[in-house]
């Protein structure tokens, strides 16, 4: 089968979605969940739900290309040798230690969010939270000097609990990378250094999601399901590049204040239109 032209749009649209939102402390899936109800893709419901997911390892690969100095952890020695970077496979450390609570969370409760909580209402609610907290955080935060300032003198201790605030993004509306950066900013993490310990986080976790996901939908796919994955990947990957250099600008003179506003004004529209 092969797509129409307004389906092609539609999941270009979701791509260029997932690519801005995937980075941005305002929730991915939320937004992907919501697009859903007013721009279906022709799919079916099981597939959706994967979809939503793998989508992002389109975003998550941009990750990759634009820092892969700093993720890859081997290096040439003056002789010619291959030598491991101590500092980078300290951080993939870290990485891993911050990954253990989201994948214990997610591996128990996968299924009983996706059944219950995946819901207009529940995003909504998730949505003002969070950004009422960016709002209380970086008021909290004003005049307070960053104990971290780069992100390679994050800890053991600090990477855990930024993993520990990551379990709370499993509840659809939350934010993946608001959840980490929030945590990251109250145990004293600078922003760029919260913002890019949390790209880097999102490597495995992304890919350990995905993986979970494709496994339960099985690799099964029809010639539309999977244009439509690729299409998805392939325009979220190029917006992700786009959109990771201007945050990382942005963050550097500004808060997250804005991005709080954004998450309370979205959330009442969303209850508002859904209740009504």
């Amino acid at each position: 089968m092969v797509l129409s032209f307004w389906e092609l749009l539609k999941v270009i649209f979701l791509g260029i979605v997932e690519g801005i939102t995937e980075w941005l402390p305002v929730s991915s899936t939320g937004h992907m969940l919501l697009v859903d109800e007013f721009l279906q893709i022709n799919a079916s419901e099981a597939f959706k739900e994967m979809f939503f997911v793998v989508i992002q390892l389109g975003a998550i690969l941009a990750v990759v290309v634009l820092f892969w100095k700093q993720l890859w952890p081997f290096g040439k020695e003056p002789g010619g040798g291959v030598a491991l970077k101590q500092k980078t496979v300290s951080l993939w450390l870290k990485v891993i230690a911050a990954c253990v609570p989201g994948a214990a969370a997610a591996l128990l409760l996968d299924d009983y969010i996706d059944a219950h909580l995946s819901t207009p209402t529940v995003i909504a609610g998730a949505l003002i939270l969070y950004g009422v907290a960016f709002l209380v955080v970086e008021r909290w935060n004003r005049g307070r000097k960053p104990r971290v300032r780069r992100v390679e003198d994050i800890s053991y201790a600090d990477a855990l609990g930024i993993g520990l605030f990551q379990v709370l993004s499993i509840i659809p509306g939350t934010s993946r990378s608001g959840a980490t950066i929030i945590g990251a900013l109250i145990l004293g993490v600078a922003r760029p250094a919260a913002a890019a310990f949390t790209f880097h986080l999102a490597v495995p976790v992304m890919f350990g999601l995905s993986f979970l996901k494709l496994l339960k939908f099985g690799l099964h796919f029809t010639g539309s399901e999977l244009m439509i994955l690729l299409v998805g990947m392939v325009t979220a990957f190029l917006v992700s590049m786009l959109v990771i250099r201007l945050l990382m600008s942005y963050i550097r003179k500004h808060g997250f204040e804005l991005f709080g506003v954004y998450r309370i004004l979205l959330g009442i529209i969303i209850l508002i239109y859904f209740l009504a």
